[in-house]
């Protein structure tokens, strides 16, 4: 069947619930990227726990590396790290040496899918050189935040690498899925002391790019574009072991229209929330219950504020539930209270500024507007 019937098909068994479909508006927007066509693609986000208001957005140009912004938007540095086409990140809690002392100290891990050397990139960054880094702003001073060209691992794929996604494991600690572009491979990765190391690789039944990782529930979330165009789910024991088989969530027989693409997962406690999925046929954004049997709640989109335009067509996104204030009286910055249930970042596939085209962007968008539609009790 031509995938435009199939759509139609799609959107008149499913068009009994757009009643149920809610609005939300971007309040603030990335610039343009540099690179023309459909360039952007991922965002990730980094938090800064001692000074929230200064984290920083990740997203990926899949022609040319990665930009960082702040949390107004504003473009902090863009690193030419090669065509990375989707990242994540983690922060963990790791021992540190310096002159026999031994300490703690959060290190974030950023991973990328590199298609320029069909690699997985590792970066690791010790989170209080990067919060040093953004303090300038304080000062409305340049800071001084940078990806290296190099990462500090790097590990080639036996697939033709797409997607991925980051995780922490029990027994396997910092770990990392990649999905096949054209194919149903997904790859595990584990990281030790020499690097990213191979652990399994498992079909997922047809192309895949989207994916999260729920690290509290140890559950691989993923979502299956072109031929059948669904949301599963896969539950992994102590030792990353199958548990049972994988759980189809949704499809295009229900609340998905064209190809589910980015997956996000917003916390609500340690094992409770909400999982987000792009269905980007129709540019909405679908919401299902974070435990099993991921049920689904409700369906929303992202229209224009009158400044900024709205959403559609959406490659990647990204869910953080974190009050994202200062933290003191002192340092005030203009957008202290934008984000106080935390941030939805998402990419948008068709970028305008008034009627007039320009290149892709991500927007920020308060996760308190879409709790503000649920009926949920905060």
């Amino acid at each position: 069947m031509h995938k435009y019937l199939l759509y139609f098909f799609c959107f008149l068994s499913i068009q009994y619930t757009y009643s149920d479909i809610f609005e939300v508006y971007p309040i603030y927007e990335t610039p343009p990227i540099d690179t023309r066509g459909d360039a952007a693609d991922d965002p990730a986000f980094w938090l800064n726990k001692e000074f929230p208001a200064l984290s920083i957005v990740f997203g990926t140009d899949k022609r040319a590396g990665i930009y960082a912004y702040n949390l107004r938007g504003d473009k902090i540095t863009f690193s030419p790290v090669g065509q990375i086409n989707n990242i994540d990140t983690r922060t963990l809690n790791l021992d540190f040496k310096n002159n026999n002392i031994k300490t703690k100290k959060d290190y974030s891990f950023l991973v990328g899918t590199n298609r320029s050397l069909n690699t997985v990139d590792l970066w690791i960054f010790i989170d209080e050189e990067i919060n040093d880094s953004m303090m300038p702003e304080l000062s409305n001073t340049k800071n001084n935040f940078q990806i290296p060209v190099k990462p500090n691992f790097r590990v080639k794929s036996e697939s033709n690498i797409y997607g991925t996604c980051a995780g922490v494991h029990p027994k396997y600690g910092f770990v990392v899925f990649v999905t096949e572009d054209r194919g149903p491979n997904v790859e595990v990765y584990y990281l030790d002391g020499n690097g990213l190391n191979l652990l399994k690789t498992f079909s997922n039944g047809g192309e895949s790019e989207g994916c999260v990782f729920d690290d509290e529930n140890s559950t691989l979330f993923i979502s299956e574009e072109n031929v059948r165009g669904n949301l599963k789910a896969y539950k992994f024991d102590k030792n990353f072991d199958f548990v049972g088989k994988p759980f189809l969530i949704d499809s295009r027989r229900g609340q998905i229209f064209g190809d589910p693409e980015g997956v996000s997962i917003y916390k609500t406690d340690k094992n409770d929330g909400y999982i987000i999925l792009s269905s980007q046929g129709d540019g909405k954004f679908n919401i299902y219950n974070r435990q099993a049997p991921y049920g689904f709640i409700s369906s929303f989109k992202i229209i224009g504020n009158g400044s900024i335009d709205g959403v559609s067509d959406t490659d990647g996104i990204e869910t953080l539930n974190y009050n994202l204030k200062c933290k003191d009286n002192k340092n005030q910055l203009d957008f202290c209270d934008d984000f106080p249930l935390g941030v939805m970042i998402v990419q948008d596939g068709y970028n305008y500024t008034g009627k007039n085209e320009v290149n892709q962007n991500f927007k920020l968008v308060s996760f308190e507007q879409i709790l503000d539609n649920l009926d949920v009790t905060r």
